[in-house]
């Protein structure tokens, strides 16, 4: 998946799930895993930080 694409999915799942969005990307990722997909999870890890850092920092 190229870069654009990983975008374009973390913002649409950051908008569907708020906060939950990175928990749902790293839901996906071990259901691929677990489904022999590595290509996909790596796809879906990638999504996972595209959404940490939509999130930015967190607040102490």
């Amino acid at each position: 998946m190229d870069m654009n694409s990983i975008s374009q999915h973390a913002l649409a799942l950051y908008k569907a799930h708020g906060d939950r969005a990175e928990a749902e990307a790293a839901r996906h990722r071990k259901l691929c895993e677990q489904r022999g997909r590595t290509a996909e999870a790596e796809d879906w890890r990638a999504i996972r930080k595209a959404i940490r850092t939509l999130r930015g920092p967190n607040e102490s």
